[in-house]
């Protein structure tokens, strides 16, 4: 078990840290409780602006100083947004963690938007959403997350539309950090070789000044789930499937079952059973998988995959063969262990990733107020049985209650 400590600043401000004393190097972020699904369809693709103008200027800095502040050292600066949060994080050797917080705290809470950089920032992100189409892979996640979530921010594409990018002014952006920030929504959390004291310390010292703040803006929850099919036209040359539902939120007591089986059905292994029946025994696709995104109050499944037309539909019977056998048939005695084995020895090398941690510390300590342990999560994939699977299977796994996009060439 990798031991924590959370400390709770007098704005509300959370500092999480996790000591190791194997590493020379310490990786530390802000995390912030803000993301594209608290933007409205004027103003998408704001949240993600944000991530960007974060680096292009502050009260005391402009974009160059920020940029070389630590990569001067041989360090890391870094962000990203997505539906739920946006974070602002640092790697560095540890004699330089107290530069990572300054630095941090200066992009998080001093930016000041310059409008001559927001013209030449607004070119980088339609370039970047020029990139995203020319993906197939991206767009059909977005496209499909627009169906299962019709009418609802979460529906929305994380970088915007060109027209609501387009159309940003500096104003927006104060209007919008005005709006949502939130300091208890906001986490400190780091990974490295410090004592507590010393993080605490310079928490402080950065941190403990931001002012109190509390946002008045409540978050919209997502209902109405409705199954809908979609098909589209690309300039792709293989077909492109999604299909999917909305499912169990991030506190849901199904959620770490219905995990272990999106595993079985389609994780990374190459032994998931959609790999060796599409894959390995047909040779219909070179690459296909199940997703399980949970959110603090939905969440998503989704299988994907790309394949040559005419063996489309194939492909798709074979799918809808492999969630039946989930409905009809429970699991075998070494079937269950093997898979329970598989996913338990993915979760330990995941928390091997220092910087993976201290973004997974962030995340749990804003999504359910605390961060669960190694060991409980070990005793909630033991304590499933083949039954519970089964039973699940057929609540998420219904052929009527599925979406479906197609992506045509």
């Amino acid at each position: 078990m990798r031991d924590y400590e959370i400390y709770t600043l007098k704005n509300g401000i959370r500092v999480v840290h996790n000591r190791i004393t194997s590493t020379k190097i310490v990786h530390c972020g802000i995390m912030l409780d803000i993301g594209s699904r608290d933007e409205s369809p004027t103003n998408q693709g704001i949240a993600h602006f944000w991530e960007h103008m974060a680096f292009k200027g502050t009260r005391k800095r402009n974009s160059f100083q920020i940029n070389n502040r630590l990569e001067s050292l041989g360090g890391e600066l870094n962000a990203f947004t997505d539906k739920e949060k946006i974070l602002f994080y640092a790697s560095i050797r540890d004699e330089y963690f107290e530069r990572s917080v300054e630095l941090l705290t200066d992009i998080t809470f001093h930016s000041v938007f310059p409008e001559s950089q927001i013209g030449k920032e607004r070119k980088v992100i339609l370039e970047e959403m020029s990139m995203y189409h020319d993906d197939p892979e991206d767009s059909l996640q977005d496209e499909f997350d627009a169906i299962v979530f019709s009418g609802h921010a979460l529906g929305m594409n994380i970088l915007g539309t060109q027209k609501t990018v387009k159309n940003f002014k500096r104003k927006d952006f104060l209007h919008f950090v005005k709006e949502h920030m939130d300091t208890s929504k906001i986490v400190f959390s780091c990974v490295g070789n410090l004592p507590m004291e010393k993080v605490i310390h310079y928490a402080e010292k950065y941190l403990g000044g931001i002012p109190k703040m509390k946002s008045k803006v409540a978050r919209k929850k997502f209902s109405g789930y409705k199954p809908r099919e979609t098909s589209i036209q690309r300039n792709v040359k293989q077909a492109r499937v999604a299909i999917g539902r909305t499912t169990y939120h991030l506190s849901h007591a199904k959620r770490s079952p219905f995990f272990m089986l999106t595993n079985i059905l389609g994780g990374g292994g190459m032994n998931s059973r959609l790999n060796l029946a599409l894959r390995e025994k047909h040779g219909f696709v070179y690459n296909i998988g199940a997703q399980f995104v949970p959110f603090t109050d939905t969440g998503l499944f989704v299988i994907s995959f790309g394949t040559e037309p005419t063996q489309m539909k194939k492909s798709l019977e074979l799918v809808r063969m492999e969630l039946k056998k989930l409905r009809d048939d429970k699991l075998g005695v070494k079937q269950l262990a093997s898979s329970k084995e598989q996913i338990l020895g993915q979760i330990a090398m995941a928390e091997e990733n220092n910087i993976g941690f201290m973004i997974m510390m962030a995340r749990t300590l804003l999504d359910v107020g605390r961060i669960t342990s190694l060991e409980e999560i070990f005793e909630r994939v033991k304590n499933t049985s083949a039954l519970d699977l089964q039973s699940i299977a057929n609540e998420m796994f219904e052929d009527d209650m599925m979406s479906k996009l197609v992506m045509h060439p």
